[in-house]
């Protein structure tokens, strides 16, 4: 299936092609001025030197090509030599068709398919997760469900953080609470009970304690970093307990991303790779990279041409530990080995960029990986309406659980001011309304780009109207609406035939899905599918609007365009599913 753009940008590349120029001059995209055509090429502009020529006589001769090959696109030459193209009805009607007729709407899959491994740098056990880890968590299961859509082989793990200085403070602080547990005699061994001795309120309350006490005085700090050794080196109890906070953490931590519709292939957390710790130092010995520096052992990663300097990456501290570091080149390490991805992509927010360019140099040093085959997928902050992260009334972390809550809510009012959900039962009324709370926050997000820190402002993110989740959500279920009331009335949809302006413009739009599904794609941008998803909705409205469906009287147009709105319903519903919006049936 070859996309109206496409099309055109084939035939005119012909043109070009037939005075000696590059084909690729000829390439069409929608116009800036759609009020003067709907598709435009500026390739004369860029082919005038090459051909010696001024711009406007090169877009005469190649128009003049042109038109013996497509007699039925109406063009004309704008200003100094922009081409401006105008397609007959019968090409909109044609795509149109087959896009309705195609079970996956238009959009294609990539050429060759790859094995791409999402690291979502997940959140570190025992701590609740905050709205910092908002943005990773929907990002991240956005592109993998597009990479998936695509065509690619996709396996995503949230990589626990479950491996440092933190898990020192939480043992220690544990052991001054409760000095009797088995797991603290030095002597014991397996096995140890299976019951966990601590909730996650226990953990959630233990690790801040810790830490405060820990700033505050040296000799605790020193305690849970010698917590964290013994564990690191295999001290039994210490294990057992990991294993607990581990368990413990990740039963509150799927709550919270099942509330989101986010899921993850592999559980996995930086304890799980320390038996490949001595490997990977082994690797980078064999290799000649590894130096020793006041007592630690590093790898030199700078380059002549960096603009700012970046530091050698520690892979062995001084005290003889693994770092983060560490364990991340050996979860590169142990990905190699169990899956051989041709891509890693790691969401991750921006205050880690030299953290994850010293481990992507280190890794392609040791062999681990080839240029480009490691990549950081930044982004940006949440901030409240200060322009700061955001933060609770009293200052302190905003918990994604209570954020989540407060969207379901705000949601719950919102669609009873709107009048909606009034005929559901209450089970099927909270059902939407945590529908249309995920897709307040996921969209909130994910229509901005990454890199963009964006103001939280969950009043606007619940309306019904505007660039919202929830007023997508509504328009699809209008067309739902459309669609049921048509089949009560016995009517069926039929060949579409574009003949409105109001008909080509919605069709141009349902044409742009592959187009913005490969740019989303390409640029790990899920703001993309945000745009296209609220563009297509909106000339939707404009479509209906404009031309009646059910009230038509011509049995061949109205027959038209429910196979239009409902080719939109799908593509729309598709669309939403890729940033993980689920639609209702009613409202």
């Amino acid at each position: 299936m070859t996309s109206i753009t496409d099309t055109l940008s084939a035939s005119l590349g012909a043109s070009f092609a037939a005075m000696g120029l590059p084909a690729d001059l000829g390439q069409v995209a929608e116009s800036d001025r759609p009020d003067l055509a709907p598709y435009q090429c500026n390739g004369a502009m860029a082919a005038a030197k090459l051909a010696k020529k001024a711009p406007r006589a090169v877009a005469e001769e190649v128009i003049a090509d042109f038109a013996q090959r497509e007699p039925g696109i109406e063009v004309e030459i704008a200003g100094p030599g922009f081409i401006n193209l105008t397609p007959a009805a019968g090409l909109y009607s044609a795509r149109a068709n087959q896009i309705a007729a195609d079970d996956r709407l238009g959009a294609s899959r990539v050429e060759r398919e790859r094995m791409v491994m999402l690291d979502f740098g997940g959140p570190n056990v025992a701590k609740p997760m905050h709205v910092g880890h908002l943005r990773s968590s929907v990002i991240g299961d956005s592109l993998q469900r597009l990479f998936r859509f695509r065509g690619d082989r996709v396996v995503s793990d949230i990589h626990l953080g479950d491996w440092g200085y933190q898990m020192g403070l939480l043992l220690t602080e544990l052991q001054d609470e409760q000095p009797d547990l088995v797991y603290f005699d030095e002597t014991a061994e397996a096995p140890f009970p299976d019951e966990p001795p601590v909730t996650i309120e226990d953990l959630s309350r233990l690790y801040p304690q810790a830490a405060a006490r820990a700033k505050e005085d040296e000799a605790r700090a020193a305690r849970a970093r010698s917590a964290t050794a013994e564990l690191q080196a295999g001290r039994a109890g210490y294990r057992a307990l990991l294993r607990h906070f581990i368990e413990v953490s990740i039963a509150a931590l799927k709550a919270d991303f099942e509330a989101l519709g986010v899921h993850f292939d592999l559980w996995k957390g930086e304890s799980d790779v320390d038996p490949l710790v001595p490997d990977t130092i082994a690797l980078f010995e064999e290799k000649g990279i590894l130096e020793e520096s006041e007592g630690a052992r590093i790898v030199r990663v700078a380059r002549e041409d960096d603009k700012k300097e970046l530091a050698p990456l520690i892979l062995v501290s001084s005290k003889g530990s693994a770092l983060y570091a560490t364990t991340d080149l050996a979860t590169i390490l142990d990905r190699r080995r169990d899956y051989d991805p041709d891509l890693i992509l790691y969401v991750v927010d921006l205050g880690q960029s030299d953290h994850f360019e010293q481990v992507f140099r280190a890794a392609v040093l040791a062999g681990l990986a080839g240029e480009g085959e490691l990549e950081h997928v930044k982004f940006g902050t949440v901030n409240g309406p200060d322009g700061k992260r955001l933060r609770t009334r009293a200052g302190g972390t905003f918990r994604l659980a209570d954020l989540i809550e407060e969207a379901y809510s705000r949601a719950r009012a919102r669609l009873s001011e709107a009048g909606l959900g009034a005929t559901l039962d209450e089970a099927e009324f909270d059902r939407v309304a945590r529908m249309v709370a995920n897709a307040a926050i996921r969209f909130a997000d994910l229509q901005n780009y990454r890199t963009t820190n964006y103001i939280f402002e969950l009043d606007r993110f619940v309306s019904f109207e505007g660039k919202t989740g929830p007023y997508l959500l509504y328009q699809a279920v209008r067309i739902k609406s459309i669609m049921r009331k048509a089949a009560e009335q016995g009517l069926e949809a039929g060949e579409i035939v574009a003949g409105t302006k109001e008909e080509t413009a919605l069709i141009r739009r349902l044409d742009g899905f592959d187009a913005a599904l490969t740019r989303a794609y390409e640029l790990r941008a899920p703001n993309h599918i945000c745009d296209h998803a609220h563009a297509l909705a909106q000339t939707f409205s404009s479509f209906y609007a404009a031309c009646p469906i059910l009230p038509e009287k011509d049995e061949s147009v109205r027959a038209s365009r429910l196979a239009l709105a409902e080719t939109v319903l799908k593509q729309l519903e598709l669309t939403l599913s890729l940033i993980g919006l689920e639609t209702p049936e009613r409202m």
